[in-house]
């Protein structure tokens, strides 16, 4: 999953989403950029761009709404919480801690995807989890393979504590450090996985994120009170999205190759990550995921998982420092301080075909 320099920690210990950084100004308006960066779940972002589907589908309710990639995953959730955009894509672990954890009311217009076996501890060797006890695991520090990490230990009873460290690497090194002798496991997402065990004979998966379904969510979320006030912002946006799932669902090969090459990758490359994607083509499905019983535990892991290594917002004083609204009005967290809300509203309408 190529969610590039992953370190929201970083981000919000120096001090970059502080207090200061003041939200997109809610009002009624006409002109609205949204921020995306490379991932196969977030791909369609920008074949919406570049076919026409979004200026189409904007037309339609009168507006303007500009689609920018941002080369830096965590940079354009920066910016995002900053104000520069009125909705970026990003996975609910780094939503809750960015810019609902900052202060900035913001809201999942979209359930994309979750990760599906994209995400993987992999070990040199054979074993299993149980044997990454007392060793060193290599990924990139606070971000979702960290989480990853931490779920597949406490499926068989270790912790953190139980291993020889973890390794702050880079996405980018990843491939390299896997080929040193220094390296005994690594946990990273696609396209890297796939070279990795393709790779090295060596090489042994031991826990990915099939195993943890609908926990590692990849979003379009916007400002909430931008939605409020401009809800043609919100139907634009989610029909020109399912337009595309439409595409993707009927094998347009058109279009997936597209995708694939602004991947870096080719098409039967794409396939293979999409295969380890639960892509949620119909909206239907991704409201049904909006709306599962499941989700608010899966928000309170997370949440816990952000407080304990201290990036649930500056000076969260517990793991219900933020407050989660789900579609049935129910909360986790903090009920009064409530800034990151799953709304079905508009993927109801597309389901409805009302858009």
């Amino acid at each position: 999953m190529t969610k590039t320099n992953i370190l929201s920690a970083w981000a919000l210990s120096l001090g970059v989403l502080g207090a200061s950084l003041a939200p997109a100004q809610a009002e009624e308006k006409t002109e609205f950029k949204v921020a995306w960066s490379i991932y196969v779940g977030w791909m369609p972002w920008g074949y919406l761009e570049d076919s026409g589907i979004m200026d189409k589908w904007a037309e339609k309710y009168g507006i303007d709404v500009e689609i920018v990639q941002i080369n830096d995953y965590v940079e354009s959730i920066n910016q995002y919480t900053a104000g520069a955009f009125d909705g970026v894509s990003a996975t609910n672990m780094d939503t809750l801690s960015i810019p609902s954890g900052g202060g900035v009311d913001t809201t999942a217009l979209i359930i994309g995807d979750y990760s599906n076996g994209n995400d993987a501890v992999i070990l040199k060797g054979e074993g299993t989890i149980e044997d990454l006890a007392g060793k060193p695991v290599n990924l990139v520090e606070l971000s979702v393979s960290h989480y990853l990490l931490a779920r597949g230990l406490d499926s068989v009873g270790l912790a953190e504590r139980d291993l020889d460290g973890v390794i702050n690497t880079s996405d980018a090194d990843m491939i390299a450090a896997y080929a040193t002798d220094d390296v005994q496991a690594v946990v990273t997402w696609n396209p890297l996985v796939s070279e990795i065990l393709g790779s090295n004979p060596d090489a042994t998966n031991v826990f990915d994120s099939s195993a943890i379904p609908g926990e590692i969510l990849d979003l379009m979320v916007v400002n909430s009170e931008t939605l409020a006030d401009n809800p043609d912002f919100g139907k634009a946006l989610v029909g020109a999205w399912y337009e595309v799932m439409g595409l993707m669902a009927a094998g347009d090969e058109e279009a997936l190759t597209a995708m694939a090459e602004a991947s870096g990758t080719d098409l039967e490359g794409y396939k293979v990550q999409l295969a380890a994607t639960e892509m949620f083509y119909d909206p239907a499905d991704a409201v049904a995921q909006a709306s599962s019983a499941d989700l608010p535990t899966t928000m309170t892991n997370v949440a816990e998982f952000l407080f304990d290594k201290g990036i649930l917002g500056e000076g969260a004083p517990s793991a219900d420092f933020v407050g989660v609204a789900y579609p049935d009005g129910s909360t986790s967290g903090d009920a009064n301080n409530v800034k990151f809300r799953y709304d079905a509203t508009y993927m109801q309408m597309a389901a409805d075909g009302e858009l």
